[in-house]
């Protein structure tokens, strides 16, 4: 069959054909081709069950449409990797991405950019996933920097990828601290090349966003000095549409959206194996995705687009308002869930219900140290042993009396996990501080958070070998 593709799904192929005086072959109707291009970032594990998740298990193509306009239609997926948003949203303004992947300060540039296109708009229908404390970015610096605060970059230099939500966050956290923004010197670095800097001494820090500022201090040459949660704003990742393709292929944004929700339940099945998959995939250690999207995890892997996120949104907004970036932009009439509540209908499943829970999936089983089930799976504990299981504790100090133990037996750890006392969010244990006293052992995310609850208590903070030595019988 003649193969034809369409930009525009307004053509058929046979028109192109006749208009062209070429005579179709037999059968009398010929194939047309339509591409979908959508715009991912593979590295940045938030988008992980919008992208990259999807396109290895091909989960949208066991939901395309085959019937109707579609029986003599292929679909060609286009997926195309970048490391940021804003390429992702100049990607679509072109036409040549119908989908876009990416975090919140880009999604709402995405949004405010088509708002004068006579084309198309765009139109926000999705969450990938989300923190609400704004947890997920970050600043860190090389481990042998003498800077461990905001406060001591300052003069310095320091890089983020223009445009992220990494950027956005240090714009809010200059505007809060009521610093101006020669504080220091901002440069544009992606990714890679501002992580290759860092480590070469290059630079005096970087801002990312997930999963760079807990992956570099995973891999043991930086350090963080300042978390997204200092901005007291949530941080999240979202999924955007051309108004256009919707309009005429809204069977194939419910494929899209069916696919999300496959590639949601696929991680929380497995969360061990999800983390090896998309590490294999992506390039980034499998303890770092787990971190983010394990039970617990840094993110919260939702599509429902909750009041909390569009808030933020909207906060995004008047960061970007003080800097002349953007004018006006509603962002209320640029978010559309009338197709994932059809989604989520299709399922049986209840959109209102999930879009009032800020509920993760969370730690359980039970603790085979201190011997006891898990009871608050916030102020549990994680091993992964090496070359074995993810193993659950009860309490940061039966997780770290199991660390002690687990060595004594010659058994070797990828890595543990702990939860900020004050927060809530998942943490390396190597990296938190802890408050250790009256048979208590509390982590922290938070140097200061931890100083503060020390000086309340009359205890001590400790580092983390400190705290392993101070929880040998498991507290």
């Amino acid at each position: 069959m003649a193969s034809m593709v369409l930009r525009r799904g307004t053509v058929s192929a046979l028109a192109l054909l006749a208009a062209a005086g070429i005579a179709a072959r037999s059968p009398a109707r010929a194939e047309t081709v339509l591409n979908v291009g959508i715009g991912t970032q593979d590295t940045t594990t938030n988008t992980a069950t919008v992208g990259v998740v999807i396109r290895q298990l091909k989960l949208i193509e066991k939901h395309l449409p085959k019937t109707g306009k579609y029986a003599d239609m292929k679909i060609n997926l286009d997926w195309q990797n970048f490391t940021s948003g804003p390429p992702v949203t100049n990607g679509m303004m072109a036409g040549k991405l119908q989908f876009g992947a990416m975090g919140d300060y880009p999604l709402v540039v995405n949004g405010y950019t088509f708002k004068n296109n006579p084309e198309s708009q765009s139109e926000l229908i999705a969450v990938a996933a989300y923190n609400l404390h704004g947890s997920g970015n970050g600043i860190v610096v090389n481990k042998e920097s003498d800077a461990f605060s905001f406060e001591d970059l300052k003069g310095k230099v320091i890089s983020v990828p223009f445009g992220s939500a990494a950027h956005g966050m240090v714009l809010k956290a200059l505007q809060d601290k009521g610093y101006p923004q020669s504080f220091f010197r901002l440069v544009n670095q992606s990714p890679e090349v501002g992580s290759t800097n860092l480590q070469e001494k290059k630079i005096d820090g970087h801002a990312d966003f997930v999963p760079f500022a807990e992956l570099l201090p995973f891999r043991g040459f930086a350090r963080k000095v300042f978390d997204g949660v200092e901005t007291s704003l949530p941080t999240w990742h979202g999924v955007v549409v051309r108004t256009d393709f919707a309009k005429t292929y809204p069977e194939i944004v419910d494929a899209y959206l069916q696919a999300i929700l496959d590639a949601q339940a696929w991680v929380k099945a497995d969360p061990k194996r999800a983390a090896e998959r998309i590490a294999a995939w992506t390039g980034t250690d499998k303890e770092v995705v787990y971190i983010f999207l394990g039970p617990g995890g840094i993110m919260t892997i939702d599509p429902t687009l909750k009041p909390q996120l569009i808030d933020a949104a909207k906060e995004d907004v008047k960061v970007l308002q003080k800097l002349d970036r953007v004018k006006e932009f509603d962002v209320a009439a640029w978010v559309d869930d009338a197709p994932v509540r059809k989604a989520f209908a299709a399922r049986g499943l209840d959109y209102d219900a999930q879009r009032a829970s800020t509920a993760n999936y969370e730690i359980s089983g039970q603790d085979s140290f201190c011997k006891k089930p898990i009871g608050d799976p916030r102020k549990a504990g994680e091993i992964w042993v090496k070359d074995g299981d993810i193993l659950p504790f009860s309490s940061t100090a039966c997780t770290l009396g199991a660390v002690n133990d687990l060595k004594a037996r010659g058994k070797e750890i990828n890595v543990s996990y702990v939860f900020d006392t004050s927060r809530g969010i998942k943490l390396f244990a190597k990296e938190a501080f802890y408050v250790v006293g009256g048979g208590e052992i509390a982590p922290y995310l938070l140097k200061r958070d931890a100083e503060a609850a020390a000086a309340k208590a009359g205890v001590q903070v400790l580092p983390y070998d400190e705290a392993v030595k101070a929880a040998v019988t498991g507290g």
